[in-house]
């Protein structure tokens, strides 16, 4: 049968138009969210065969990374180069994201659901921006506040970690893909990372520092784990054989793949033989030039290659990377989904501290015309903290925006930084005279130097490295500045990872920056009496070419500006918004327990104009609070809320929701309080040599910090309980706007040793509006053979109520609830006997009790 050319043309160009469209119907089937499959003999068989068809050398090429977050392809075996992206708060490293309440945030939510949303919501991120490997979540210790990335982690609780951790693995593996734990393990501090040997007994580490990562293996699932900087017991945690090979991929079953942080890796032969599976962001170490005569020599098994490709393949082949785009066009860039996940998150995380006189809720019957709002935490938002982490949301909303969308028009909304930024500051500086500047031809100030006068400085850059000096230099600032007024005066300095200066001041130092790798700037303030003239001398020592140094100085009364008494004095209430932010809590370096310059001053000022003062905090923990607390009505910990804390921070201070959060951390007066203080650095004399001999390059010797971690099992909360003090707030604390009460604790009067325990209990809403509690069990044991703290976190459940609601709850606690690792059995151990169960809002209020004996 003749079919007419144009009939046969339409039926042609349908039948393409179908085949196109089912086409694009399989891709985006099979780019959608695909949960990875179960590890089965034809995996296995798969991997083996693409093994089979690699080189030695191409084997070992494997085994690093390329353009700094990729792995390698292998076009032979139709292997394609996968892609990563940082993400603690955010799929941050390819362009604009969805910003969250992540980290130290998402603790204070203590809501495991919330966690499976967070890591869902991150893992469709992901996919919508073709990245196959999630650099998170980090889930390190909050032993210390002053930790630069405390923010990034969790809690100081292990077991708040181990839960929270497991369901988001869960929810961003589910979208396909690869979670990334980190960082294994004992980083609890940011200062001097790649040269610090955190030393730890056996029992501090199990019972403390490891049980998240456990989870995070045997719980959740996780599909890679990244190793820290640090050294661990005297070993690099990169060849460490205890932590790779002995705990994580023996004891622990881990299957998955094993990489380094970026430039994490320091011995080629240690890194292959001792559990290291892929070194970012390339191959320095394990690579052909070193691991090609190390095989051949017989210090490295071919085997040990072998093992560290099966796992990078099997891993691939269970994500079915190589047979499906990761790109799914099911999902947004840009997510008003997501936008809802990140309010949710702000909105749970927002914690309240202090509500003197119920001034929280804002009543805006009550407000009669004005509103200020200061602070340079007001505006622009402090979605997160520096460093790898850092996001850029597509539209943040700032706390200046959150108030003012919400009380309309009728209100006025008034807005000042009321403090200089740093740049303002160096170049603001009333120095009497010139600033000297003396450029030795040297590193230690010898030599005849080349001098010249300049009005400022301001040279200062953010930058972690740069082109090496061609000749060595020291520089040295010398400058004088008249008091006009007695009082304060703050210094204010800031240089580039790797440089290093001091400060004088009348010949008193007052900053010492040493030679680290991230830096964040820094203030010392000095009295001075008015007419007095203070002699300021900078001795600075750039680590590259070029100068990267400011250097600022004026009254602490000059930095306020003159509006914030102007509109704090007119407002009927004054938001005061401080934190820390990308400048001052970062990666790479820890920050101040105070404030950053001026704010204690700022706040100081508005609560000294207007009694109804507010302060609003943004850091990853505790901060100093001395000078301003017992002047403020309210104190709302936001952590650091996400793109979406201004709007929820408005909810919370004017009511449209009540705060939930809950601390993830103990709140301590003062950093000399807190138990690790006397732990934190590197112990004096103790230091140590550590040749590194990199593949190509001459050997250089590192020096080698030791911190012994002597606080041992006293972190945060377990060490205020054990001794009967009190920090300023309990791990566990937080208030609502509403009250609740606990009843009807029920637990066995005896129970077996190992078994499963039932424990139930009555949560009520005692007053008039909806809110959520967070009920903890801690669990005591005065019957124990071993020293133990007096109390441990081991359940908490999150109940939402509405007023005068009750909730029935029962939570099942395992044999690890009652269990303590023996140094002597290294097993975890049940000493029969009575355990107190304690039952409360917070790790000190804990009304009510239950005895249970195990036999």
């Amino acid at each position: 049968m003749k079919i007419p050319l144009r009939v046969l043309a339409e039926s042609i160009s349908s039948r393409a138009l179908a085949c196109a469209a089912l086409v694009l119907l399989l891709s985006v089937s099979l780019a959608t969210a695909q949960a990875p499959a179960p590890d089965s003999p034809a995996i296995e068989a798969k991997a083996r065969e693409m093994l089979s068809k690699l080189s030695l050398e191409q084997k070992i090429t494997l085994l690093g990374g390329q353009d700094d977050l990729y792995t390698r392809a292998i076009p032979s075996i139709s292997l394609p180069r996968f892609k990563m992206s940082d993400a603690s708060v955010g799929v941050r490293s390819w362009g604009p994201t969805t910003a969250y309440a992540g980290g130290a945030a998402l603790a204070a939510t203590w809501d495991v659901d919330y966690a499976r949303r967070l890591g869902e919501s991150l893992g469709k991120d992901a996919r919508a921006r073709e990245v196959n490997f999630l650099l998170g979540p980090g889930v390190n210790i909050a032993r210390s506040p002053i930790s630069g990335r405390n923010f990034e982690y969790l809690s100081e609780d292990p077991y708040l970690n181990a839960t929270l951790v497991v369901p988001y693995i869960q929810g961003v593996q589910s979208q396909g893909v690869i979670a990334t734990v980190k960082h294994f393990a004992a980083n609890n501090q940011e200062y001097s990372r790649h040269d610090i040997d955190s030393i730890i007994d056996e029992r501090t580490l199990r019972e403390i520092y490891l049980p998240a990562f456990e989870a995070a293996v045997t719980k959740g699932h996780v599909d890679a784990v990244m190793n820290s900087y640090n050294l661990l017991n005297g070993v690099h945690a990169t060849q460490n054989e205890y932590l790779n090979l002995k705990l994580l991929k023996g004891e622990w079953g881990f299957q998955g793949i094993l990489m380094s942080d970026w430039d994490s890796t320091y011995d080629s032969v240690g890194a292959a033989n001792n559990g290291l599976d892929f070194e970012m962001p390339s191959g320095r170490f394990m690579n052909t030039a070193a691991l090609l005569p190390a095989i051949k020599a017989g210090t490295v098994k071919e085997s040990a290659i072998d093992d560290k490709i099966l796992r990078i393949l099997r891993t691939e082949l269970r994500y079915g990377f190589a047979d499906r785009p990761q790109f799914d066009p099911s999902n947004s860039t840009y997510s008003v989904a997501d936008r809802e996940v990140a309010l949710q998150g702000a909105r749970e995380s927002l914690t309240l501290l202090k509500n003197e006189g119920h001034i929280l809720p804002l009543d805006l019957h009550k407000i009669k015309t004005t509103i200020a709002v200061i602070g340079p935490a007001a505006w622009p938002a402090m979605v997160g903290g520096g460093g790898s982490s850092e996001s850029t949301a597509f539209a943040p909303v700032s706390i200046v925006e959150g108030i003012a969308k919400l009380v309309g028009p009728g209100v006025h909304v008034l807005y000042t930084r009321g403090l200089p930024d740093m740049p303002d500051v160096f170049a603001r500086s009333h120095w009497d005279g010139k600033v000297q500047v003396a450029t030795y031809p040297s590193k230690d100030f010898s030599g005849t130097p080349e001098s010249t006068t300049q009005d400022n400085i301001n040279d200062y850059k953010v930058e972690w490295w740069g082109p090496a000096d061609k000749s060595p230099r020291s520089i040295r600032y010398t400058m004088n500045l008249k008091a006009d007024t007695s009082g304060k005066y703050v210094i204010v300095a800031g240089a580039s990872g790797g440089d290093k200066y001091t400060i004088t001041v009348d010949g008193k130092q007052v900053l010492d920056q040493t030679q680290v790798e991230g830096q964040s700037p820094q203030a010392a303030t000095v009295s001075l009496s008015a007419g007095h003239t203070a002699n300021v001398v900078a001795d600075y020592l750039p680590a590259f070419s070029g100068n990267r140094f400011g250097l600022g100085m004026m009254s602490e009364a000059e930095m306020v500006a003159p509006e914030v008494k102007q509109y704090a004095s007119i407002a009927d209430v004054a938001i005061v918004a401080v934190g820390y932010g990308t400048q001052f809590e970062l990666e790479g370096s820890d920050r101040s327990f105070t404030l950053p310059w001026g704010q204690d001053a700022l706040i100081d000022a508005v609560a000294t104009a207007n009694p109804h003062t507010v302060v609003t905090l943004s850091s990853g923990g505790a901060v100093d609070t001395g000078r301003w607390l017992n002047k403020v009505s309210a104190l709302l910990h936001t952590f650091y809320p996400g793109q979406e804390g201004g709007t929820a921070i408005a909810e919370v201070l004017f009511g449209h929701r009540s705060p939930e959060g809950k601390l993830p951390v103990s709140f301590d007066r003062a950093w000399e309080d807190n138990p690790s203080y006397r732990y934190y650095y590197a112990a004096k004399g103790e230091d140590t040599k550590l040749r590194v001999d990199e593949p190509g390059h001459p050997p250089i010797d590192i020096t080698i910090g030791h911190v012994h971690y002597d606080d041992k099992l006293m972190v945060g909360y377990r060490y205020w309980t054990t001794t009967g003090k009190h920090p300023l707030y309990p791990f566990g604390f937080g208030l609502s706007y509403t009250t609740f009460r606990f009843a009807d604790l029920k637990a066995p009067a005896t129970a077996s040793s190992g078994s499963t325990v039932s424990v139930s209990f009555d949560v009520t809403n005692s007053g008039d509006r909806e809110g959520a509690e967070v009920a903890q069990l801690y669990v005591s044991d005065p019957s124990a053979k071993a020293q133990r703290p007096e109390r441990e976190l081991k359940g908490f459940v999150k109940v939402r109520l509405a007023a005068g609601e009750t909730k029935h709850v029962t939570l099942d606690l395992d044999a690890r609830t009652f269990s303590y690792w023996s140094e002597s059995a290294h097993k975890w151990t049940i000493d029969p006997g009575k355990f107190v169960l304690r039952l409360g809002d917070s790790s000190e209020n804990t009304p009510l009790t239950a005895d249970i004996t195990l036999n």
